[in-house]
C-alpha cells in the first residue's frame, strides 16, 4: 500500500498526473516521421476536458501555422509528457522550437502542469522555448513559496527562456522574480481567433459558471441570482469544462465549435471563468463577466478588452447590480457591436 505521506512532492504530483490525465504506455516512433524537418513543438497541449485549455491549444497551434508554414507544428498532449520525451527528443535538433502553451497554470493552485512545464524546461537545455501569455499564481503559503522558489531555480538556469503575460499583475510579477529570462506582455493567445460567424438567431442567457478553488461568487448569492433572472428571462447552463480526457486534435475541435455554437445562440452570457468572457469576445456574444478569486479575469479586461461595448465586467457582487446589468445588456442593439482587435500585440512573440 502506498503511503502518501512520505511521498516527494514530485511523486505526489506524478500520481496526481497519472489519475488526471491517464497516461499511456510509449508508442515509441510516435515523431519519427518528422525528424528531418524544421520543427515547433506545441507541448503541455490540452487533451483533457478543459475547453479554455484546449481553446489556448488549438489558437496557438494555429497562430504558429499561420505565421511559420515552412515549419512543421506538432502536437505534444501534456497526457504524453513522461511516456513520450524520448520520442520526441529523438527527432528534435537544438534548431527546433519548443512552444509551451499559455493558460492560468503557473502557479501552485495547478501543481501538476507546472511540474510538467518545468521537467520539459529541463529536458530542452539548448532549444529556444517560449512560454505563451500566462497567469501566474503563486500562493502565499509555505508550499507556495517552495514552489515559486523551485519554478524561479529551473526558469533562471535556461538562458534562451521567454516568458509571456497576459495581463499586467503578471507581467510585473514575471519581471520581478524571473530576472534572467525573456518576459513579454502579450493578449492571451485565444484573442487572435475570430469565431463570430457562422451568424445564428441568439435567445436567453446562459450561465458559464465555475464550482472551483477559482470562484468568487458563493452558492447562496448564485441560487438567489438565478432564480431573480429566471423570472424574466430562458436561463441555460454551459460549462467550459467537460468530462473528457486524452481527446485527438479532431474532438478537441469539435468540441470548442459546439460551445462557440451555444454563445453565438445566446442573447447574453454571463459568466466567472475567463475563457468564458474571451468565447464571448471572439464570438461577439454580449457578456457580463464576474471576477474571479485571483482578479485574472479583470487583469485580462483592463488589458484587452475594457473597450468593447458587449463585455461589461463586474469585481463586487450585489444582485440587483447583476440584474440591472442584464436587463441592460439583453436590450443592446447587436447590429451596433464594435469589433476588438489585438493582432498587432502579437507581433513581439513572432
Amino acid at each position: 500500500m502506498i503511503n502518501i505521506k512520505l511521498m516527494s512532492r514530485e511523486q505526489k504530483i506524478r500520481l496526481k498526473l497519472c489519475g488526471k490525465y491517464l497516461l499511456s504506455n510509449s508508442k515509441s516512433d510516435n515523431f519519427e516521421k518528422y525528424r528531418n524537418k524544421k520543427k515547433i513543438i506545441v507541448a503541455l497541449a490540452a487533451d483533457y476536458g478543459n475547453l479554455g485549455d484546449v481553446a489556448i491549444t488549438y489558437a496557438q497551434t494555429k497562430f504558429l501555422k499561420d505565421r511559420f508554414p515552412t515549419y512543421e507544428i506538432i502536437d505534444f498532449p501534456i497526457s504524453e509528457t513522461f511516456t513520450e520525451i524520448k520520442s520526441l527528443k529523438k527527432i528534435c535538433t537544438t534548431e527546433d522550437i519548443i512552444t509551451l502553451v499559455g493558460g492560468g497554470n503557473t502557479g501552485d493552485m495547478y501543481d501538476d502542469i507546472e511540474y510538467c512545464r518545468q521537467f520539459l524546461i529541463q529536458q530542452f537545455p539548448k532549444n529556444k522555448i517560449i512560454a505563451f501569455p500566462q497567469t501566474i499564481d503563486f500562493s502565499d503559503t509555505d508550499y507556495g513559496e517552495k514552489a515559486l522558489q523551485k519554478a524561479i531555480k529551473v526558469y533562471s538556469k535556461h538562458r534562451n527562456l521567454t516568458l509571456s503575460a497576459r495581463e499586467e499583475k503578471s507581467f510585473k510579477k514575471y519581471e520581478e522574480l524571473f530576472k534572467k529570462n525573456k518576459v513579454v506582455f502579450t493578449p492571451d493567445i485565444v484573442l487572435s481567433l475570430d469565431e463570430s460567424l457562422p451568424q445564428y438567431k441568439r435567445e436567453g442567457i446562459t450561465l458559464c459558471l465555475r464550482s472551483d478553488g477559482e470562484k468568487f461568487l458563493d452558492k447562496v448569492t448564485e441560487l438567489k441570482f438565478i432564480e431573480k433572472l429566471g423570472e424574466n428571462f430562458d436561463i441555460f447552463y454551459q460549462d467550459t469544462h467537460i468530462d473528457k480526457n486524452r481527446m485527438s486534435v479532431q474532438e478537441r475541435i469539435d468540441e470548442l465549435n459546439k460551445i462557440w455554437d451555444v454563445f453565438k445562440k445566446s442573447r447574453l452570457v454571463i459568466t466567472d471563468r475567463l475563457h468564458g468572457m474571451i468565447f464571448c469576445a471572439i464570438t461577439k456574444t454580449p457578456c457580463i463577466a464576474i471576477d474571479n478569486s485571483n482578479r485574472k479575469i479583470s487583469g485580462v479586461y483592463n488589458g484587452w478588452l475594457k473597450d468593447s461595448n458587449y463585455i461589461e465586467l463586474m469585481k463586487e457582487i450585489n444582485i440587483e447590480e447583476l440584474l440591472k446589468k442584464a436587463d441592460f445588456m439583453m436590450a443592446k442593439d447587436l447590429s451596433k457591436l464594435n469589433t476588438i482587435s489585438v493582432s498587432q500585440r502579437f507581433d513581439i512573440l513572432i
